[in-house]
């Protein structure tokens, strides 16, 4: 072959490979999907463009890793649905739908066929969603799971993966912890009534208790002061505090409490508002020997003995995890859970040292959230992780913050400018806690991982109390008498006509609302609720406010608040901001008060911006610095984020995905 020959055959095999590159390449730089998703939903992490702007304090460093989750991925602000309450809205987060697809309407939800007096549907629960949340699709669909602290996934509903602690989802032993404070004469235990119980009507969170001399104990110190005895019981397991004066100033101010299973041996000696260390034991939870970890926290232990102690027992146990044995890993690698601060009713609001517990505890939790991202992230290499934490809802919802910081509040100008810029102070140091973990999964998570940052609510101001139930026993529509021990109401079923119950049902029948409820119909059911409608719009306060902001149907709930009719009361209420619906009642039927609690969610209208949360997304597929147009519903995170992993998206799903944030190639 000639030279010439030579040349050109190169110059064709040189063309031929060229333009099979540039058919080659196009498949080559073609839009991968991403593999992974890391959801963290704090709960009751409000955001909207006022005062809680988020993404305005990231801008000015306050938050640099949600800033880089800015400049990586899109941004804006989620409407949550009605009532705005932690279960219905985390349903909808997680499946996409409406109440009225999902079927969860409530925390306690009460139907036809079962009594009022009892709660028939949690929920909290995973059997109480009528169509399957994220996870179940996501592991048929080959991902391994693991969710953490996630309402709605107890019992669990995956196989494969991991299930932590699913929040008051009515499966496994879920310990709460518990104050015991001086019982006196017996006051503020009347006054807590059923605020004393875990969501009313479940275990003890505060227990009130007396305390007598001393008797048997043994290597403990002297006391300068007649030493005292207190019997701590919780969960099977009795605990014995002695409270000593260790001042020799002729005075009798107690200043220490020992803490022992057998007044022998002393498993810690502290004073107020100190910590102990982890302690191991065994609870007993319905008959079974539970392996768990407790500490001590003496809250307030003033010179003359009184004393409110918290003992704290370890959210983790062998019964609360599926598999089992994750537990004891996580306990020996990060140590036993704080899940989060406080409870529900909120305990930590009766006396000012409670706001320094509160934080210390809300800090513990913080840390153990922080160290369980790694840790499950290398141990256990999920595909998907759902996350939650639960105290920023418990921060906000509490006494000490948010009434003071929101000017929508009666409260607001309280405070002076120094003391609501230390109280935004500490406010802003639970979203730097919450930045942290978003960088800690940042820090762990691959370059196929989608990474959102959502939430389930906001909080509101809340000035006012309005308890519905003193008001229609004013009216004569509810009979009931308070038990003088405890506080608690005693309701009169057969003679009531009308009762009020969380978080925004009032039940009706003119015949009465013993036995299984049923709804009512005919005249005088529609006389009797009409009624109720004229009592409640006409309501309003000492100053001329009123605080009903809607007042629904049952027959019409599905059309203007997008909720299940089989799960609703006979009427439905919202309320305006600064007021909350309160189901407790009072022998001297006051229709308003002050509550303690400065902040409020449940039953407020979600357009409202206070109730607005975040939602950011980065990840292979979504554009980079993207601001979000306008406030999107809750509906569409689900769609978009399955969209964005390149699955279907389920039939039941309302939302749409979110196509202005893809970065299509």
């Amino acid at each position: 072959m000639g030279i010439r020959k030579l040349i050109i055959v190169i110059l064709f095999l040189i063309i031929i490979l060229g333009l099979n590159s540039c058919q080659i390449q196009p498949e080559e730089n073609k839009f991968k999907k991403p593999e992974k998703l890391y959801w963290f939903i704090p709960d009751g992490m409000r955001a909207e463009p006022d005062l809680f702007n988020i993404y305005e304090w990231a801008q000015n460093g306050e938050l640099p890793n949600i800033k880089k989750m800015m400049d990586n991925g899109a941004y804006g602000y989620s409407v949550p649905v009605f009532p705005t309450h932690t279960p219905v809205n985390f349903a909808t987060l997680l499946t996409g739908s409406y109440p009225k697809t999902h079927g969860v309407a409530d925390g306690p939800m009460h139907i036809e066929g079962r009594p009022l007096d009892k709660v028939a549907i949690g929920g909290f629960s995973s059997t109480a969603r009528k169509v399957p949340a994220i996870w179940s699709t996501l592991e048929t669909d080959g991902k391994k799971v693991l969710v953490l602290s996630t309402p709605g996934s107890t019992p669990p509903e995956i196989g494969r993966g991991i299930v932590i602690r699913g929040r008051w989802g009515g499966w496994g032993a879920d310990i709460y912890s518990v104050n015991f404070e001086s019982r006196g004469n017996n006051t503020q235990r009347v006054k807590q009534g059923r605020g004393s119980r875990l969501f009313f009507f479940g275990p003890e969170l505060t227990k009130y208790i007396d305390s007598k001399p001393a008797e048997e104990w043994q290597n403990i110190p002297s006391s300068f002061s007649p030493a005292l005895e207190i019997e701590m019981v919780a969960w099977g397991k009795k605990i014995y505090g002695y409270i000593y004066d260790s001042t020799d100033d002729s005075k009798i101010n107690y200043d220490g409490i020992i803490f022992s299973f057998d007044k022998k041996t002393v498993l810690a000696d502290l004073k107020e508002q100190e910590w102990s260390s982890w302690h191991q034991l065994f609870l007993n939870w319905q008959n079974l020997e539970i392996e768990s970890d407790m500490m001590f926290h003496p809250i307030i232990l003033d010179d003359g003995g009184f004393f409110r102690v918290r003992v704290f027992f370890s959210n983790l146990n062998d019964y609360i995890t599926q598999p089992s044995e994750v537990s004891d890993e996580l306990v020996a690698s990060i140590g036993p859970m704080i899940d989060f601060v406080d409870n529900f009713p909120a305990q930590l609001i009766y006396y000012p040292e409670d706001k320094k517990t509160f934080l210390q505890e809300m800090n513990l939790s913080f840390r153990w959230h922080t160290a369980a991202i790694p840790f499950m992230m290398s141990k256990y290499e999920p595909d998907v992780v759902i996350h939650d934490v639960y105290s920023p809802n418990q921060m906000l919802t509490s006494r000490w913050w948010l009434g003071y910081i929101d000017p929508q509040s009666a409260r607001y100008n309280k405070v002076t400018e120094e003391e609501r810029e230390q109280l935004m102070g500490e406010v802003k140091w639970m979203y730097k806690q919450l930045d942290n973990m978003v960088g800690e999964i940042m820090e762990n998570a691959d370059e196929n991982t989608l990474i959102v940052l959502s939430s389930d609510h906001g909080a509101a101001p809340l000035d006012k109390w309005v308890r519905l139930n003193n008001l229609f026993a004013k009216e004569g529509l509810l009979k009931f008498e308070i038990n003088k021990e405890t506080g608690e109401p005693i309701i009169d079923w057969n003679n009531s006509k009308v009762i009020y119950l969380k978080m925004d049902n009032i039940y009706i029948n003119p015949n009465g609302l013993a036995g299984d409820y049923k709804r009512a119909s005919g005249q005088e059911y529609e006389n009797l609720r009409n009624k109720v409608i004229d009592i409640l719009i006409n309501l309003q306060d000492e100053n001329g406010k009123k605080p009903i902001a809607t007042v629904t149907k049952w027959e019409d709930v599905e059309k203007f608040l997008d909720l299940p009719k089989d799960r609703v009361g006979d009427l439905i209420v919202a309320n305006e901001i600064g007021y909350g619906w309160n189901e407790e009642m009072t022998e001297n039927l006051a229709v308003f008060d002050t509550p303690l609690e400065t902040g409020y969610k449940q039953a407020v209208l979600p357009d409202e911006k206070a109730m607005w949360t975040p939602f950011i997304i980065m990840g292979p597929g979504v554009k980079k610095g993207y601001e979000i147009k306008g406030p999107l519903e809750q509906i569409h995170q689900y769609p978009t984020i399955m969209n964005l992993l390149g699955l279907e998206i389920p039939e039941f799903v309302d939302g749409k995905p979110l196509e202005e944030i893809f970065d299509n190639p």
